[in-house]
């Protein structure tokens, strides 16, 4: 079928249990064995999780305690953040060697546009596996991409045959792809709103595409166009360089479990100030405040509020987060606090999608 918009190539790049792997490659012993990044103390959480450790059930941000309880022979690893990072700045580089388009999305995956690309080639498949292939030169460590013709629809790809494995959906794929897709695979779609989407009959992507638009509106506010567009292929997000933020936050892990709203208050006192320090340092205001509260038994809770004005002083921020707080009873002694700002100063309304003639027909390369 043809598509009523312009057609890329976007690859989607996303590194193999990055971190764990980083301790796997740097210290052979623990090669083959179930590791874990973070998590190793009374209060830990895991950060990352090898393959090894991951068929046991042990998964980022658990608790230590419950990873080790579901792998007794579980082996923890204090995190190297700068070790992460200047592994990430080597892969980079070789996404560089192909576009200029590259958005990172994280220190261990990004999207690339490779519609037109610095080695002239016109199959974005063979690009993503030289890319793969490079990283492993480069960096011993493996990455898995998805291919296709927007963002949403590669990095759905790119989880398909992880780890060390890639998948393209080409245009003509696409729309039986999507189709075919269990919602909860669907990028966008979490545990909550899966669950809603099953009691409401929707199951795979051909059941969402037989919602109306009124319907999805109804049900998921402004994420029912967001659905109702991305079942058809009509993503336009393009890739950017230069990712804007949508939301600027601080938060503080506790050692002892607070219980009483005066020590809170002296915590989130800190929080709102380095906050403050973040939004001046990027120039950056907002309107949405928002208060995050893990509690004891790991549950987490947000609150938030919207003001008419955009904000960023610690003043403002605390008196919104301290309203908050007092909003309604806390459940449990909290081991978390965080506050966050959105709705910025930065963010710009995302264009409807254009009727634009077909730039590419389904000859497109792949």
């Amino acid at each position: 079928m043809d598509f009523d918009f312009p057609l890329r190539k976007i690859i989607h790049v996303d590194m193999d249990a990055f971190y764990a792997s980083v301790e796997q490659h740097d210290n052979p012993e623990l090669k083959g064995k179930p590791i874990a990044v973070g998590g190793g103390s009374k209060r830990g959480v895991v950060s990352a999780a090898s393959y090894e450790a991951r068929k046991f059930g042990v998964r980022s941000a658990m608790s230590g305690m419950q990873a080790q309880r579901n792998c007794p022979q579980l082996i923890f690893v204090k995190p190297r953040f700068d070790r992460y990072k200047e592994i990430s700045l080597q892969i980079r580089s070789i996404f560089y060697e192909y576009t200029d388009l590259v958005e990172p999305l994280s220190l261990d995956e990004a999207y690339l546009d490779v519609t037109e690309n610095k080695k002239g080639n016109p199959s974005a498949t063979l690009i993503a596996k030289e890319i793969r292939q490079k990283i492993l030169d480069k960096t011993g460590l493996t990455a898995s991409a998805g291919i296709s013709i927007n963002k949403f629809i590669a990095k759905v790809a790119s989880d398909y045959n992880k780890p060390n494995g890639q998948k393209t959906v080409n245009p003509e794929e696409v729309i039986q792809f999507l189709e075919d897709l269990d919602i909860r695979k669907f990028y966008g779609v979490g545990k909550v709103t899966a669950d809603k989407m099953y009691r409401l009959g929707i199951f795979t992507g051909k059941d969402l595409k037989q919602k109306s638009l009124e319907f999805l509106d109804e049900h998921f506010g402004k994420s029912g166009k967001y659905y109702y567009h991305v079942v058809r292929g009509i993503h336009l997000s393009a890739v950017k360089p230069h990712r804007i933020p949508k939301s600027v936050g601080a938060e503080r892990t506790f050692f002892e479990n607070l219980s009483s709203e005066i020590f809170m208050l002296e915590k989130l006192d800190h929080i709102a100030e380095e906050l403050e320090r973040r939004l001046k340092k990027s120039k950056i205001a907002g309107k949405t405040i928002t208060l995050k509260i893990k509690y004891s038994d790991f549950t987490l809770q947000t609150r938030s509020k919207t003001l008419p004005y955009y904000i960023s002083s610690k003043d403002l921020i605390l008196e919104t987060a301290k309203e908050l707080l007092y909003q309604s009873p806390l459940e449990e002694s909290v081991r978390l606090l965080g506050i966050s700002l959105a709705n910025l100063n930065t963010e710009k309304e995302d264009e409807p999608p254009k009727k634009e003639s077909v730039l590419v027909q389904l000859k497109f390369d792949f």
